[in-house]
């Protein structure tokens, strides 16, 4: 259940609010106790990480590493 919160106190504590969607909670704005509107996270943020991550590994996926370069690097973090 999302928490409900008046209008006006929606208006006088916007910034408050914003940070705390930012932290994952969903509000419902209510006028007069009745519900006008639901406050959510936004799912674009998360869509352009993923979309990164994935253009990531891709690009990764592109640049082979040799065995004896791994072999280097282990030796390397033995040290």
């Amino acid at each position: 259940m999302l928490e409900e919160i008046g209008s006006y106190d929606a208006k006088t504590k916007l910034a408050e609010i914003l940070r705390r969607v930012e932290l994952g909670e969903s509000f419902t704005i209510t006028k007069r106790g009745r519900p006008v509107a639901d406050v959510v996270p936004s799912q674009s943020g998360k869509r352009s990480s993923v979309k990164t991550a994935v253009e990531n590994i891709l690009s990764a996926k592109k640049h082979p590493v040799s065995d004896e370069y791994l072999d280097e690097l282990k030796k390397e973090g033995r040290k």
